[in-house]
């Protein structure tokens, strides 16, 4: 967890599912590596939404796990995502406490932030002025046995209104991913 010392705000939220969490991601063989379909599926949230950042995260005890990623260069790093990339501090993994998605994991909902300047809560999270993050709308990636593994999103550079259609689609692909990682699991494949 994560303070705000001048705020007293909780700026990352206690995680007390991450150990079986963690389990459960190991099972699944998910959070470990990049995975091609989840970065393709990264494409098509991006393209769905309009957005021009699109993420699969996993989220275990300690970090976050890009498995999906999509970039509007196509690096497939993140490394385009600002000033931080070129300093080389952003790629397929980032601590727990920076970013949103542990919020959506925690919340078992989904969040949407049109400009995280205005929540004090959120403008304060690292990505803001590392990376450079302004906008953001993610949704929970809930597993058959109940555990949220992590999030999908979209990000932007700018200030964005998501909307209800936004809200919407990233719901519904949430769930569409969630049935592929059960065919998946059903069929004996390790992600």
């Amino acid at each position: 967890m994560t303070y705000d010392r001048i705020g007293h705000l909780l700026l990352t939220p206690a995680d007390r599912e991450g150990p079986e969490r963690a389990r459960r991601l190991r099972e699944l063989g998910l959070g470990g590596r990049p995975d091609p379909m989840l970065d393709a599926f990264a494409v098509r949230l991006a393209e769905a939404i309009g957005a021009p950042y699109s993420m699969v995260n996993f989220i275990d005890e300690n970090r976050q796990f890009f498995a999906g990623l999509h970039t509007p260069h196509g690096t497939l790093s993140g490394s385009d995502l600002g000033a931080a990339a070129a300093a080389g501090r952003i790629g397929r993994a980032m601590a727990r406490d920076h970013g949103y998605c542990p919020h959506v994991v925690a919340r078992r909902k989904a969040l949407v932030l049109e400009d995280v300047c205005d929540y004090p809560r959120f403008a304060g999270n690292p990505v803001v002025d590392e990376i450079g993050i302004r906008s953001y709308l993610g949704a929970p990636l809930i597993d058959r046995s109940g555990i949220a593994l992590g999030a999908i999103c979209v990000v932007d550079t700018q200030p964005r209104q998501w909307g209800r259609q936004g809200l919407e689609t990233i719901k519904a692909m949430a769930g569409e991913l969630m049935a592929e990682i059960v065919r998946r699991e059903d069929g004996g494949i390790r992600v």
